[in-house]
């Protein structure tokens, strides 16, 4: 891949994030060099980024990087977190923060942020809902399933199941799909929010939190971790790093150290975004 941006002087390159962490591992190794001149931006999508990943990637290629967000449903792209206008107002800290969020509507599709009555959610940052949208490329329907249809696409709006905040410019956040939402003693927990705090330590090269069953809450946050190479992390060093950023219901309850060979399976918390991968010359 680093060879045909090179080869082909490559503008812009879209990716999932495990896509950009395989890369950043070989950019960083220091090993080899490359001639990125031509790259004007990158693009994620297809998972949760964080604003830490955001910024090794403008550091390996010399360009802004943004966050995308979209479903199979709505053909795809919804959002792009592009700032704008708002880019010269903003610190370095808080334009890599929005853009590693889902960002604000593209031309041609609506977005709203809704409660389980179909109201929107206050633009506080902080209020969680259910992510709808309509427009353009939004689909007339699952192929022979009505009954799917149906439940998907109510008052004109495709219901996507992500769970998501959003803020006063319109910057939306996802938080979690609405049935991967983890459970613990009537508290919801979201694990992107989880995933992104274990990933925010210096040490760790990804992660990815599942529930599991637990007899006194009903389930448990897990989480399982890879770490950068030749990098050492307890348990105890990550839950103290955590307790700064969470709080204290959230905690793992779990911490599983995931080997970092690259010939077996890697972690992917799946959350229902739609992957996709292109290259744009």
């Amino acid at each position: 891949v680093c060879r045909l941006i090179e080869q082909e002087k490559v503008t812009a390159l879209c990716m999932v994030p495990t896509m950009a962490v395989m890369l950043l591992e070989h950019l960083e190794s220091g090993k080899h060099q490359y001639d990125f001149s031509a790259m004007q931006w990158t693009e994620l999508g297809g998972a949760a980024a964080t604003p830490e990943l955001m910024e090794r990637l403008e550091r390996a290629f010399g360009c802004l990087s943004y966050c995308g967000y979209g479903l199979t449903e709505s053909g795809p792209v919804l959002s792009i977190s592009r700032l704008g206008e708002m880019a010269g107002s903003l610190p370095r800290e808080e334009q890599l923060r929005r853009r590693a969020m889902t960002g604000r509507e593209i031309v041609g599709a609506e977005l709203r942020v809704v409660d389980e009555a179909g109201h929107d959610t206050p633009r506080d940052g902080s209020t969680m809902g259910e992510v709808i949208a309509r427009g353009d490329g939004v689909m007339d329907g699952y192929w022979e399933n009505p009954t799917a249809t149906e439940a998907t696409l109510r008052g004109g709006w495709l219901h996507t199941g992500d769970m998501a905040v959003w803020d006063q410019q319109g910057f939306i956040r996802i938080v979690d799909r609405k049935k991967d939402m983890i459970i613990s003693g009537g508290e919801n927990i979201s694990s992107l929010e989880i995933e992104r705090a274990i990933n925010a330590h210096p040490a760790v090269q990804e992660s990815a939190v599942v529930p599991v069953p637990e007899a006194k809450w009903g389930e448990v946050p897990r989480a399982h971790v890879v770490l950068k190479a030749g990098a050492t992390l307890s348990e105890q060093d990550l839950l103290l790093h955590l307790s700064k950023l969470l709080a204290k219901f959230k905690l793992p309850r779990q911490v599983v150290f995931a080997a970092s060979d690259r010939k077996s399976t890697r972690l992917n918390s799946s959350h229902g975004y739609i992957s996709y991968a292109v290259f744009c010359l």
